[in-house]
C-alpha cells in the first residue's frame, strides 16, 4: 500500500512542479503586501484543491459530456498563462498599482497549480491506483505546495526591490515559455488525435 501511495505522490509531485512554479508565483505577487499575499495563497490553494478534487471525481465524465479532449484543456490553459505573462512583461508602475489579490484564482490556482498536468495525472491515477491513494497523495502534495508558497516572501526580503524586479521579469519570460510549451503539447496531441481518427 505504501509503494502505491509513493507512486501516486511522486507522479503528482512531478506534475505539480511547485518548485518550478515559485518564480512564476513570485512574479505575479511581488508587488503585494505580505498579508495580502498570505490571504491570496490560502484562497488560491483552496480553489486549486477544489478544482483538483472535482476533476478527480467527475473529470472524465464532464469531458465526455461536453466533447472536450485533454489536449483542448492544455491549449486553453496555455493561452491563459501566455496572456498573463505578456501582461507582466509589458506592465509598468500603473499595472502594478492596479493589481489585486484576484490573481490567486487565475492563473495561480488554475492553471498554474491545478493545471492540465496535475488534472490529467489525477484522472489517470483514479483508474490505476484508486480514489483513496490518489486523494491522499493529492492532499500531501498540496499541503507541501502551500508551505512553499507561504514562505516565498522570505526570498523577497533577501534579494531586495531591484532583485525582485529582475526576477519577476525573468519569471514572466519563463511563464511565457511554459505556456507555449503547454500550448504546443496540446496542438501536437490534437494533430495526433486527428491523424488517428482519419
Amino acid at each position: 500500500m505504501f509503494s502505491t501511495f509513493l507512486t501516486g505522490f511522486t507522479a503528482q509531485f512531478v506534475a505539480l512542479d511547485i518548485i518550478g512554479a515559485v518564480p512564476i508565483y513570485f512574479s505575479l505577487t511581488h508587488n503585494m503586501e505580505d498579508h495580502t499575499r498570505n490571504v491570496m495563497v490560502n484562497k488560491s490553494m483552496l480553489v486549486a484543491l477544489a478544482v483538483a478534487l472535482v476533476f478527480m471525481l467527475i473529470g472524465l465524465q464532464v469531458f465526455k459530456f461536453m466533447g472536450i479532449e485533454l489536449f483542448d484543456f492544455k491549449m486553453a490553459g496555455g493561452l491563459v498563462l501566455l496572456l498573463i505573462a505578456l501582461s507582466e512583461l509589458a506592465g509598468g508602475p500603473e499595472a502594478e498599482k492596479n493589481s489585486s489579490g484576484s490573481t490567486g484564482i487565475v492563473p495561480i490556482a488554475v492553471p498554474l497549480i491545478s493545471g492540465p498536468g496535475v488534472l490529467t495525472t489525477l484522472i489517470l491515477q483514479v483508474s490505476t491506483i484508486g480514489y483513496l491513494m490518489t486523494f491522499l497523495a493529492l492532499i500531501l502534495n498540496y499541503f507541501l505546495a502551500w508551505i512553499v508558497l507561504r514562505h516565498s516572501n522570505k526570498v523577497k526580503s533577501l534579494i531586495g526591490k531591484d532583485g525582485t524586479l529582475i526576477i519577476s521579469k525573468i519569471a514572466a519570460l519563463l511563464l511565457a515559455a511554459y505556456s507555449l510549451a503547454m500550448l504546443r503539447s496540446g496542438i501536437f496531441e490534437a494533430i495526433s488525435f486527428w491523424k488517428s481518427s482519419n
